[in-house]
């Protein structure tokens, strides 16, 4: 029998979620199941971090990078939808 977390991870994704190790919102296990994002009613796969209650996407600025090395990303605005894109276990 699973867990009530769980349940709750393998039905919905995390209201927010990054791709980036040194952010507190990024979690591998989740990632490793595949995250598909709609954003504007257009299905996006260069999405960096995303916020579906807030409303926004983090895409990266062409190869653009900032003074560490790490990619520069922008944040863009809109209607923001997140879905498994494997169907779980089970």
């Amino acid at each position: 029998m699973t867990e009530p977390t769980e349940q709750k991870a393998a039905d919905t994704p995390p209201d927010r979620l990054s791709n980036n190790p040194t952010s507190d919102f990024y979690e591998p296990a989740v990632l490793e199941r595949g995250i598909g994002i709609r954003f504007k009613g257009r299905e996006r796969r260069d999405v960096e971090e995303y916020c579906l209650s807030e409303g926004w996407i983090r895409v990266q600025a062409g190869k653009t990078r900032d003074r560490h090395g790490n990619p520069l990303t922008i944040k863009l605005s809109g209607e923001v939808e997140a879905w498994y894109e494997d169907a779980g276990e089970g």
